[in-house]
């Protein structure tokens, strides 16, 4: 392979080109959330009402608040609740059970994310840029490059919706609870780093305050930021780390994830063996299988080697059948060339799974986002 040198955009703007989001009731904490009820001229408990509607009945609509008087609520709901999404299409898969949604923010910009009904859980793929700076060359998020950073709002809505329609039963199999969300739609997290923590805050307080969700329940991906990782570290907040490694040699990597040339395989885990340290969390190791790229069984050798270098029971490894994009050279490895890759990391005795490549068929499985629009 050659490589080519590729700008990376790690600059994390607080606003992209297109323009900052409308504040958004979501964006304020408890306390402000009570000084900008009072500012329009209500009660104070009139904000805990608001976010009981909001986080506990899933809904931002006036018609639905009727323990609120009519006029306060139409007051309240188009001062703090602005559409800053608005959903442009849907994809169903797997019978139903994947729903894909595009949607279109305040300003234009687009994102996707991916609801996944199973039987023993449900989980949402959130999105937390419109697009990527970090070009990773096997994803289509990362071919488009970065239109901005989303608010806490934005990616908290998305959630929302998902949350709302699972309990109106329109997902097959009836009404239930989402259960687990995961920042592996389009973006880096990590360098969306304010927003994403504010949003794992709103998943994870207490109602009314927030969605109640497990910490544990909610994973945040990353290409390898290592400053950003060892800071989430740092939270307090146990969510599950997973980090998008993809080869276990710094040659390779740095073609594959060009910020490898900036934190190097090493780095990023030792960094995530950190995160494992101060958290008690097992840190995902993500890695896409690349038909003759990076499948070789002496790469999995490498990559067990890496792994028990920093100690035992410290990560669980998902390697992933890569997913087609339009126009890449690029295809999934053979079965069994997959099978002896898994083989030899169990070998090493790293725990090893296969994740599930749902989705595949509406582009809304890894890599596969580009919130393209119907033809």
């Amino acid at each position: 392979m050659t490589g080519t040198p590729v700008r990376l955009d790690l600059s994390s703007p607080s606003r992209g080109p297109r323009g900052k989001p409308p504040k958004h009731f979501v964006d304020l904490t408890p306390e402000q959330r009570i000084e900008a009820v009072t500012e329009l001229g209500e009660k104070p408990f009139r904000a805990k009402q608001l976010a009981t509607h909001y986080f506990t009945h899933l809904t931002n609509d006036p018609a639905l608040m009727t323990d609120l008087p009519k006029a306060t609520r139409d007051k309240l709901v188009e001062g703090l609740f602005p559409q800053l999404l608005t959903a442009h299409r849907t994809q169903t898969a797997d019978k139903g059970t994947t729903v894909k949604t595009l949607w279109h923010l305040f300003d234009g910009a687009k994102v996707e994310s991916v609801l996944m009904r199973y039987a023993n859980r449900t989980t949402l793929c959130v999105s937390s840029q419109a697009g990527c700076g970090l070009a990773c060359s096997f994803c289509a998020t990362g071919q488009l490059g970065l239109t901005r950073n989303l608010s806490t709002a934005e990616i908290v809505e998305q959630v929302r919706a998902a949350a709302r329609s699972l309990a109106d039963g329109e997902v097959p199999g009836g009404p239930t609870r989402l259960s687990n969300v995961v920042f592996m739609g389009m973006g880096e997290p990590l360098a969306n780093y304010k927003s994403v923590m504010e949003t794992v805050r709103r998943l994870v307080a207490p109602a009314p305050d927030g969605l109640g969700m497990s910490a544990r329940n909610v994973t945040v991906s990353t290409v390898g930021m290592v400053p950003a990782m060892d800071r989430l570290a740092k939270e307090g907040i146990p969510v599950t780390l997973a980090l998008s490694l993809h080869a276990p040699d710094d040659e390779l990597r740095s073609e594959l994830v060009p910020v490898n040339t900036r934190w190097s395989v090493d780095e990023a885990l030792d960094s995530a063996h950190r995160y494992f340290e101060v958290t008690g969390r097992r840190v995902s190791i993500e890695y896409a299988l690349i038909r003759d790229i990076n499948d070789h069984a002496w790469r999995a050798d490498l990559l067990g080697e890496k792994l028990n270098a920093r100690g035992r029971g410290w990560v669980h490894c998902n390697p992933i059948p890569l997913n087609p994009t339009p126009g890449s050279k690029w295809t999934a490895s053979d079965p069994r060339v997959e099978q002896e890759f898994v083989a030899r990391l169990r070998a090493h005795g790293i725990p090893t799974t296969i994740r599930d490549t749902r989705g595949s068929e509406i582009d809304g499985a890894c890599g596969q986002l580009a919130a393209e629009e119907d033809e």
